[in-house]
């Protein structure tokens, strides 16, 4: 399975401590950064989720917990992933292929969601961004599967493993100009707030013990 450019756990949590799209932050502000990121490594990973636990976690905290959960039930059998997460709960794949998204997107676009083995996830994302209530999400992500499938053979050309080639398949890719309106989406909705609703009416679909 292609997983050449990764992206890690860390960049939706990183993203939102640095700000939108990597912003830079005043000096002033390095400090409470730096603890931050300490915080997030050495957060607590449940391997199993019971009401209790999901009832006591922060709403700040109850996205990246349910997703650490998903992320340890399917371990790191990247041959198998896709086929494992199929087999979770509705609320699982919508809370998981949506962070998919959003990390690869905010981190490289969807030019890099589609490059890595990420994209697997396209069609799954469009149903979980309906499931949370993200509704312009879910046509914004309805348009760039249509766009990618409009170019993704002209795209393989560029699929040679190295970091050039990846470089070069941004040059005119229509893909470029979805980021823009996923950014703008962001501006004006929330996707944790939506999330986090979410999982607090329909806890029964993550609770794995």
């Amino acid at each position: 399975m292609k997983k050449i450019f990764s992206v890690t756990l860390l960049v939706l949590g990183l993203t939102s401590l640095l700000g939108c799209n990597g912003q830079e932050r005043k000096k002033s502000d390095v400090e409470a950064i730096d603890a931050s990121i300490e915080a997030f490594i050495n957060r607590t990973i449940y391997k199993e989720l019971t009401e209790d636990i999901l009832k006591s976690v922060p709403d700040h905290d109850l996205e990246q917990t349910v997703f650490d959960n998903i992320y340890a039930i399917i371990g790191d059998d990247y041959e198998n992933e896709l086929e494992k997460v199929q087999k979770l709960t509705k609320g699982q794949q919508a809370i998981f292929s949506t962070w998919m998204v959003e990390a690869e997107v905010n981190n490289g676009g969807f030019n890099q969601f589609y490059f890595n083995s990420s994209g697997q996830y396209a069609n799954m994302a469009v149903d979980g961004f309906e499931t949370v209530g993200a509704v312009k999400f879910a046509e914004l992500m309805k348009e760039a599967n249509t766009v990618y499938a409009s170019i993704e053979k002209d795209l393989e050309k560029f699929d040679d493993g190295t970091l050039e080639s990846f470089s070069a398949s941004y040059k005119e890719n229509p893909l470029n100009d979805l980021d823009d309106k996923f950014y703008k989406l962001g501006e004006s909705e929330s996707l944790t707030n939506l999330k986090v609703r979410y999982i607090r009416e329909n806890i029964d679909q993550f609770i794995t013990k």
